[in-house]
């Protein structure tokens, strides 16, 4: 026993000494709490709220600070100013993509959200500049997202009032609005297919966040044991597989004067390099940037219209002025557009407030710097992970007096005129800000709009008893399961 002892004191001596050398080897980190062996500071972290705890550490540590996930240093950003002059004024060195080996798994550095360096570049880059000639945040696509929307008040009838689960429906908007983008074409929401697919985003959202996926991206060697990663794995699978068959679908009848959709554009670009040694036009990074267009373009979307739902049947008055300001700018008898919103300001206002309340990405995904760097007075070595705060940029009380209070007003002047606010980055900022940021404005104020002109929302419950608290809040913010009643006006 006693020889056990000293092994685990020796043991623990040279897992100390390799962090110290990680600190205080290539560069100065930023102070933090002490790391323990083997686990770092996992100990010290809620994992279903960690958000919480590193608003909590920055209390004693200040705006920057370092934490260990495992043995892996990692240095947190914590508040407005922090997280504007890391992603925006010194953007480039902050471009990288931090490890997040439960996706680095799937992807292989591949497509957009998890690649890094000249592959992110150039696909990022491509990939912007179709989906825009496709009509992204432009007429075309607002017509596409305004044809879902009344897809979806047809399905909402359908329910005659009856006290409903609404998530299918709402990610069948913004799915299907993908699809028009990538395939060029929609499908029916009782398509089995399209049901399966929306089942795997669902789930994946919700998988993502669990305390288990949270540790398999510490410690990847939790791949071997039981676990939701397994689940997680095989959904995505099935999702590669939709992908695959409608990309081999294209190929087949693939006109190269005459593209269709997103998936023509890219296999056009294949051919074209096909000679080149290190072109990043190929089957993996097309099949991988769908996966992830799809996902971002999908998750975010219908999970915030989630959000939204609820905390709009938890504050009826504010879902009523909503509605006044639809019934005055809009009526009833045409479709809402995008023209609308600049007359809308309360509509406006309460939109933002959701997306700035429910924090649905609270500490954004991982980045990582790109050089070895110096930053506020520390050495940071290329390749560190930085976890920017999202949640202390949204929640600055400065900024938006008494934040854990759902309140419009944040967006409103006194005259009330809508206030932008430099703090609102629900979509992050700089070189890493979500490409699907402006079709995802678009959709959530044609969704809503849409479906407030039509429909009364009335709770199950007394509005006082929902609580609308995450169930989840690790990589993302997971919105509880709840019913209610659509009533036809």
């Amino acid at each position: 026993m006693d020889l056990l002892i000293i092994l685990g004191i020796c043991l623990s001596c040279v897992v100390l000494l390799s962090l110290w050398k990680k600190t205080h080897g290539k560069g100065k980190l930023p102070p933090g709490p002490t790391p323990l062996p083997i686990v770092g500071n996992l100990l010290q972290l809620e994992t279903k709220n960690i958000n919480k705890s590193l608003s909590m550490l920055a209390k004693e540590y200040g705006s920057i600070f370092t934490l260990y996930f495992g043995m892996k240093p990692t240095v947190v950003l914590h508040g407005y100013e922090a997280v504007k002059e890391a992603l925006v004024d010194r953007g480039e060195e902050f471009s990288g993509r931090g490890i997040f080996p439960v996706f680095d798994r799937i992807t292989n550095g591949l497509g957009i959200v998890f690649s890094s360096g000249e592959k992110w570049k150039e696909t990022r880059r491509f990939s912007l500049t179709i989906l825009r000639n496709l009509g992204m945040g432009k007429k075309t696509i607002e017509e596409k997202i305004q044809e879902e929307a009344a897809c979806l008040i047809q399905a909402l009838r359908k329910t005659n009032a009856s006290p409903c689960d609404p998530t299918f429906l709402l990610f069948c908007v913004p799915c299907n609005v993908i699809c028009s983008i990538i395939f060029q074409n929609r499908f029916d929401y009782d398509d089995e297919k399209f049901q399966t697919l929306i089942k795997y985003f669902h789930e994946n959202f919700e998988l993502s966040s669990t305390p288990w996926v949270q540790l398999y991206n510490i410690f990847p060697i939790l791949h071997y044991l039981p676990g939701s990663h397994h689940q997680l794995f095989k959904n995505i699978d099935g999702q590669i597989k939709f992908i695959l068959e409608k990309v081999q679908e294209h190929q087949e009848s693939l006109d190269s004067n005459n593209p269709r959709d997103f998936v023509d554009h890219f296999l056009i670009k294949m051919e074209k390099e096909k000679h080149k040694k290190q072109s990043e036009f190929t089957m993996d990074n097309l099949i991988v940037t769908i996966w992830d267009v799809f996902s971002a373009g999908t998750d975010t979307t219908s999970n915030t219209m989630k959000f939204a739902l609820l905390l709009l049947l938890k504050h009826p008055e504010i879902a009523a002025k909503v509605q006044e300001e639809i019934e005055r700018v809009i009526g009833r008898h045409r479709s809402p557009c995008m023209q609308d919103r600049s007359r809308m300001p309360y509509t406006d206002a309460v939109i933002h407030e959701i997306q700035r309340f429910i924090d649905l990405v609270p500490t954004n995904l991982p980045h990582a710097v790109t050089q070895d760097i110096e930053f506020r007075g520390y050495l940071i070595p290329k390749g560190t992970d930085i976890i920017p705060s999202l949640t202390s940029v949204l929640y600055d009380d400065k900024e938006f007096p008494n934040p854990e209070k759902f309140d419009p007003g944040h967006f409103l002047d006194e005259s009330g005129n809508f206030k932008k606010s430099d703090y609102f980055m629900p979509f992050s900022a700089g070189k890493r800000v979500c490409v699907g940021e402006g079709l995802a404005r678009m959709e959530l104020f044609l969704i809503l709009t849409t479906i407030l002109q039509h429909f009364t929302l009335k709770s199950l419950v007394d509005p006082k008893d929902i609580d609308p608290t995450p169930v989840d809040n690790g990589l993302v913010s997971v919105p509880p399961s709840y019913e209610l009643c659509f009533v036809p006006l």
